[in-house]
């Protein structure tokens, strides 16, 4: 193995080379090997359609959104009137109820709730995916002593249920596999027909 010397600080430093070249190859050579296999990276999709219109979506979801479609494949969010392959109608939704009470009857505990209702239509007006449904749900502990501090920490959770959300949207439009769908390769819709989890602290 060859030894590359050098002085640092009149002091003479040797280090191995050749190291991270092996490992460059060898994770060259696994890369390669996994491509062959047909594996792809998360967030690398290969969406049926190449402009997409979003309708409806509140702006901090249509601009996570766009930045995960634009960022993880070739497709490219464009406005609706621009000629789009596909375009989809999205509305989200967030609640909060008491999820515990203490001993004197008191809050302290709150479930939030985050829905988003989608749909995808491609350009001739064909229902790609039906209206379908993701739910989402967070625990928030609570107490009048902090009640700023606590209106924060919902946002945070909103926002972060808001992010899950997309991330679960790319990957159920990835399903997605024509425009013209035959009788029976139609993507089915997805809705909650059950009481959401408890939810995580």
């Amino acid at each position: 193995m060859r030894r590359l010397m050098r002085k640092h600080k009149g002091v003479d430093v040797t280090r191995q080379a050749g190291m991270s070249r092996r490992s460059f190859l060898t994770l060259l050579g696994g890369a390669a090997a996994l491509s062959a296999c047909g594996f792809q990276l998360r967030g690398q999709q290969d969406y049926a359609f190449k402009r997409l219109a979003v309708i409806c979506g509140a702006p901090q979801m249509t601009a996570r959104l766009e930045r995960m479609v634009e960022g993880g494949s070739d497709t490219v969010i464009v406005k609706p009137f621009e000629k789009p392959d596909a375009t989809l109608n999205l509305s989200e939704g967030q609640g909060m109820r008491t999820l515990s009470l203490n001993s004197a009857g008191v809050v302290q505990e709150y479930e939030l709730v985050y829905t988003v209702n989608y749909s995808l239509y491609g350009a001739d007006g064909t229902l790609l995916i039906p209206p379908s449904a993701i739910a989402l749900n967070r625990s928030m502990t609570y107490s009048d002593q902090y009640t700023l501090a606590k209106s924060q920490e919902s946002i945070l959770l909103y926002n972060d249920m808001r992010y899950d959300a997309v991330d679960q949207l790319t990957r159920r439009l990835a399903t997605v596999r024509s425009l013209h769908p035959a009788p029976g390769e139609q993507t089915p819709g997805v809705a909650r027909r059950a009481p959401l989890p408890v939810p995580p602290l």
